[in-house]
């Protein structure tokens, strides 16, 4: 007689239950993290939104609430481009754990001129990597405290075709918009990888999942006025992409699945099932690239200096 698997195959249409935990998406007011919270309250789950405008963060609540009966949505103020502001952020959430953290938010800049933060790191490489980097240090107790909690970083496919540059990592050289906010979404996958591979030499519970969205465009994303609205000409004229990419509210399945599928392990690749841009998600092999643990221990030891944090302190000890 064949067995049968007691797991049901992944629906996105139809998600586990997820009573009782917390899950914190940056980002989470507009976007693909908009579509990973409101997926994700649609489980029973404690939703935090982490957005540094609380006023937009309270616009994609109500949207939440109003599509989603009964959701659990609350906000938090995150700016991932101060640095010293993330250190709060853990007491901030008022929770004794936290099940998944969903590093999301992100900033693209399309033209010149290059842009810092107010810790003085490139806008795109400080923003989408090194504050990630931080508040997972932060957050690391919190994580520790749930009994399998999961780092979940979305990447890009614009980073596999990108090598980071070990010796301008803030972009002073070559700057390049376009390369240096791949370049950003790298290092964050290359974090997601060594971060697992770090957690698993110290025993730790917390598992890292590296995601990717593929090709999510707006125009083939649903309308969720007045966070975003799809026009009909847009609908129209994004028509034939639809045979490659897809929407955002579809770019948020492989994070979705991330957090919850207790198939999903810590180290793995998840993204669109179709030529990595498009459908449902599945796990893909890790690129070539960011296997190479030299490059990913270079950075990991830069990160450190960059941002104040001990070489073994994102693990959790402060």
């Amino acid at each position: 007689m064949s067995s049968v698997s007691s797991t049901p195959p992944w629906n996105v249409q139809r998600l586990p239950r997820a009573d009782g935990s917390v899950f914190l998406v940056t980002g989470g007011n507009a976007g693909i993290g908009y579509f990973v919270a409101e997926q994700l309250s649609a489980t029973g789950a404690t939703v935090v939104l982490g957005s540094r405008n609380p006023t937009k963060a309270e616009v994609a609540s109500a949207s939440i609430r109003a599509r989603v009966a009964g959701a659990r949505v609350r906000t938090v103020r995150l700016d991932l481009a101060d640095l010293p502001s993330l250190r709060t952020v853990a007491d901030s959430l008022e929770v004794d754990r936290l099940d998944a953290v969903v590093h999301n938010a992100g900033v693209a800049l399309d033209d010149p001129p290059r842009e810092e933060t107010g810790d003085g790191h490139e806008l795109m490489f400080g923003t989408n990597h090194l504050g990630h980097f931080a508040l997972t240090h932060w957050l690391m107790p919190l994580l520790s405290a749930a009994p399998a909690a999961r780092v979940v970083t979305v990447g890009s496919f614009a980073a596999k075709s990108e090598r980071l540059d070990l010796d301008d990592l803030q972009s002073w050289k070559d700057y390049r918009p376009k390369r240096t906010y791949g370049r950003s979404k790298l290092a964050q996958m290359y974090f997601g990888v060594e971060l697992d591979r770090r957690l698993r030499a110290a025993g730790s519970t917390v598992a890292s999942v590296v995601v990717h969205p593929g090709g999510a465009l707006d125009s083939l994303t649903p309308s969720r006025p007045p966070i975003h609205v799809q026009t009909t000409g847009a609908r129209l004229s994004a028509a034939p992409a639809a045979l490659l990419v897809q929407g955002k509210h579809a770019g948020a399945w492989p994070a979705v699945r991330a957090v919850l599928d207790p198939a999903v392990r810590g180290g793995q690749l998840w993204g669109p099932r179709v030529f990595g841009l498009r459908g449902e998600p599945r796990r893909e092999p890790v690129w070539n690239h960011l296997a190479d643990t030299s490059v990913a221990t270079r950075l990991w030891e830069a990160s450190c200096d960059l941002t104040g944090i001990g070489p073994g302190a994102v693990l959790g000890s402060h």
